[in-house]
């Protein structure tokens, strides 16, 4: 072996090594601004332009809720916002699916407690198209008897599904207790096996005419909007909807009983009992909102709140216990509610202990409060990723159709992040305390009562009814 070699062998490698990357200074983010108009036909709409973002999404909000609803039809929202999409003056069901595939478009549609939800999804160069058949959906959905008729049969499908799942059949089971058999709030949003059966195309049309009309609609359009002149389309589309201008519905006041109790929906033989705790509180008009937000997401918001901490990683009784404030319906005029909540699952063993632990830490917190770190990560987790949330068209479109729905300002959502991060441990720490009174509390349990009600009568958390699963 030559010299030559042996030197070239024993010679250490070099690498050229490049400046490791620096992340730039942080760029200042707001929740978009919209701009405001309305259409001739007294449609409002609620324009974004989103550089960048391809795939529009457009929300529009019917004031159609299921309060309004006729007595013994409960469902009828839901039937008539599915046959939206199936059938209109211009397209059988069949011609416009395949309209919205030749779009690249996707519409949706549901009902809740404020209204119909219709949402819309297509490419920016596709939308005028896709606008079309979205206002031929509103303006003359056909409701043709063969598609109302098979729609029912799916819904009445579901019906048992959704009976025998426990998540589900807790919420009925606490909507139920909560509010007077009176209210539409203490009945299945979708229906029931009763109500469902009486529906028929004649009367999916008369709930139509009755509630569905521009002048009491809001259109929402997010996304980028180069190369398409917005107003012209919307014009030449959802301006062309025709509607009364009777006025709306008045919502009734929301009423509720939240006096501590427990009501076990018997599943004998389950091996897991499914909790949902919970009882009405303020909305997103109330001042407490924001500390109510912060305060509940450290109760129960994460992996690392408090009741996953003693419950799940402690105490190993769950995967996972939440807590969670969900706007039910809510009103300027102060006749709005959210619900309040604590929900997860235990083993059937673990059920008395597990609600034991629960209770001890909502006292806990009413003794002790929150501490700053918890507060802390708190508002990281709910403020400091908040651009990450609204990445997409579609995201921020359905918080401005949350805002119009629920009667709120435009800048609602920008201004919430900002009181977010002004809040205080103290007013999070006595916002949910009051969220989430240990005397006031409504406590469904959907397992076998042979095993838990004893365990639980024992805790004292109220009184314990027995009903059919």
């Amino acid at each position: 072996m030559s010299d030559a070699t042996t030197r070239a062998d024993s010679a250490a490698p070099t690498m050229d090594f490049h400046p490791q990357p620096k992340g730039g200074a942080p760029k200042p983010w707001a929740f978009p601004a919209p701009e405001r108009s309305q259409l001739d036909n007294g449609l409002t709409l609620l324009t974004s332009h989103r550089p960048g973002q391809q795939v529009v999404a457009v929300e529009v909000n019917l004031l159609a809720p299921l309060e309004a609803e006729p007595e013994g039809l409960d469902g009828i929202a839901t039937i008539m916002a599915r046959a939206l999409s199936e059938g209109t003056d211009k397209h059988s069901a069949e011609e416009f699916a395949a309209e919205l595939e030749r779009c690249g478009a996707t519409l949706d549609a549901h009902a809740d407690h404020p209204g119909v939800r219709v949402s819309l999804e297509v490419p920016a160069s596709r939308l005028p198209r896709a606008l079309g058949l979205l206002a031929d959906a509103l303006r003359a959905p056909a409701f043709p008897d063969s598609e109302i008729e098979r729609l029912v049969r799916n819904r009445l499908d579901e019906i048992p599904h959704e009976l025998a799942n426990p998540a589900r059949r807790a919420a009925m089971a606490l909507s139920k207790e909560l509010f007077p058999a009176t209210s539409r709030m203490s009945r299945p949003r979708q229906g029931t096996e009763e109500t469902v059966t009486r529906i028929d195309a004649a009367a999916v049309r008369a709930f139509y005419d009755a509630h569905v009309r521009p002048a009491t609609a809001t259109a929402v359009v997010v996304g980028d909007f180069t190369g398409v002149d917005l107003q012209v389309a919307l014009d030449d589309t959802l301006g062309a909807w025709r509607g009364s201008t009777a006025e709306p519905l008045k919502p009734s006041a929301i009423t509720a009983d939240d006096t501590g109790r427990v009501v076990i929906v018997d599943r004998p033989g389950a091996v897991q009992t499914q909790l949902l705790i919970g009882r009405i509180g303020a909305d997103r008009h109330d001042r407490v909102w924001p500390a109510q937000v912060l305060g509940t997401y450290c109760l129960g918001g994460t992996l690392t709140s408090r009741l996953d901490r003693v419950l799940r990683e402690e105490k190993g009784y769950t995967y996972g216990v939440r807590a969670f404030g969900q706007v039910l319906r809510s009103s300027a005029d102060g006749s709005g509610a959210a619900m309040l909540a604590i929900s997860g699952s235990v083993d059937t063993a673990s059920t008395g202990p597990a609600l034991q632990d629960l209770w001890q830490v909502l006292r806990t917190l009413a003794a002790e409060g929150l501490t700053d770190a918890e507060r802390d990560v708190a508002v990281q987790n709910l403020v400091g990723v908040a651009p990450l949330k609204y990445e997409t068209a579609a995201a921020v479109a359905g918080t401005l159709a949350d805002q119009v729905e629920q009667h709120l300002p435009d800048d609602f959502q920008a201004q919430l992040y900002a009181r977010l991060a002004q809040t205080g441990t103290v007013e999070a720490t006595a916002a949910a305390v009051s969220a989430f009174p240990v005397d006031r509390l409504v406590t469904v349990l959907v397992g076998d009562a042979a095993q838990i009600a004893g365990p639980v009568k024992e805790l004292g958390i109220g009184k314990v009814t027995v009903v059919s699963g």
